[in-house]
């Protein structure tokens, strides 16, 4: 799928990818939701995610976290109060690995259903949100000064869309393996 370049995109993929996703571990079997995912014997896997998600509910907090990422982001920054960045300020865009980490390991007590009811609840507000801006607010590169270099789309369309792609690339991988 293109990357979004407008607002309309934006919302059309982000809900494109958000069903197929869902859709894809609906049709999930016992055994391939019940094993653990396992990408140590592929050389090709080498980023850290591939071996720190251990299953879908790991996915899907990851989204879910990344959400309240960008809900803060915005929230906060279009309050007119004090600037913040994306990330938290004890992480950088060369230690986030870390932060996934941290957020991986706030969840491991929770289970399946509360993440997809999460996950689901903000990936609503996500799009809400993002519907709430102009198709210029959001794709016009240093529309807002707390955006940096880029434009606000690119955060929406880098948590949704895009991470969306990257969680249902990760458990095709896994479904592969186990079928």
């Amino acid at each position: 799928m293109p990357r979004a370049r407008n607002k309309e995109d934006l919302l059309q993929f982000s809900e494109e990818n958000y069903s197929k996703l869902l859709k894809m571990i609906s049709a999930m079997s016992e055994n391939q939701m019940s094993t653990e995912f396992d990408f140590s014997d592929d050389a090709s896997k080498k980023e850290a995610h591939w071996g720190r998600d251990k299953n879908v509910r790991d996915v899907l907090i990851h989204l879910y976290e990344w959400h309240q990422l960008l809900i803060k982001f915005v929230e906060h920054n279009t309050a007119q109060e004090s600037k913040i960045a994306f990330l938290p300020p004890e992480y950088s865009w060369k230690t986030y690995g870390a932060m996934n980490v941290m957020l991986w390991k706030r969840h491991q007590g929770t289970d399946l259903e509360t993440a997809k009811k999460m996950l689901a609840e903000s990936h609503r507000k996500v799009m809400e949100m993002a519907a709430d801006f102009t198709n210029e607010e959001l794709f016009t590169k240093k529309y807002y000064n707390w955006t940096g270099t880029t434009d606000l789309g690119a955060y929406f369309v880098s948590t949704c869309s895009s991470h969306y792609e990257w969680a249902i690339k990760k458990i095709k991988a896994h479904c592969k393996k186990t079928c």
